[in-house]
């Protein structure tokens, strides 16, 4: 990757918060799995979007988004992801071009956490509020709120539900989860594009074990 993002991932740190919330002891395994599949099944039956990665900081790029658009993700401190139909993301990535600021449209079918996903918020609460939640035993930083999860918030269907629409605040989350030094970031799969990610904040570059 050079500052870019795999759309897998952009959307695999949003719904990785379900995992943590398993291993946290909020959710059943079985729970957790039903949920992140329904979840899926329920965006993939929204007209498709797209989304488009910008090198500027969300305080620059929020002006500039019309009320289709939303920011998606909040990768690094200077990287952030706009989500929405195809014709507004089209004329944001043209005005951008204008004023010299880089662009990367994603290779992805629809245009996750922006409004197109509103419709997903109904049906996905209701059965949200069919599962039984716990407290989580294992503290963790929310990807919604970039604080620590709170007993409140992880039994919360609105806020599980939450998590198809709202900003990914990745960047800030880890900022938040450094801040005590003993902390370390380790990335658990098949890439490296979360620890890639986490090294653009040159205070995590410099600072933290990654």
């Amino acid at each position: 990757l050079s500052w870019g993002v795999e759309p897998a991932a952009m959307i695999g740190h949003s719904v990785g918060e379900y995992v943590a919330g398993c291993l946290a002891g909020v959710f059943k395994l079985a729970d957790a799995a039903a949920l992140v599949a329904r979840r899926g099944a329920l965006v993939q039956a929204q007209p498709g979007g797209a989304m488009l990665v910008v090198r500027q900081p969300e305080s620059e790029v929020q002006p500039l988004l019309g009320p289709d658009l939303a920011i998606a993700a909040i990768n690094s401190p200077n990287l952030c992801v706009v989500a929405g139909p195809y014709e507004p993301i089209s004329a944001l990535e043209k005005d951008l071009g204008s004023r010299s600021i880089a662009t990367k449209r994603l290779h992805t079918s629809h245009a996750f956490h922006s409004p197109m996903m509103d419709p997903v918020l109904p049906p996905f609460t209701d059965l949200l509020r069919q599962v039984e939640f716990g407290e989580p035993q294992i503290p963790y930083v929310s990807n919604v709120t970039a604080r620590w999860i709170t007993p409140a918030e992880a039994r919360s269907p609105e806020y599980w539900a939450g998590h198809v629409r709202q900003t990914v605040r990745f960047a800030d989350g880890v900022g938040e989860f450094l801040r005590d030094p003993k902390n370390l970031l380790l990335e658990v799969g098949p890439g490296q594009t979360l620890a890639t990610l986490a090294r653009l904040d040159p205070d995590v570059r410099d600072a933290a074990v990654v």
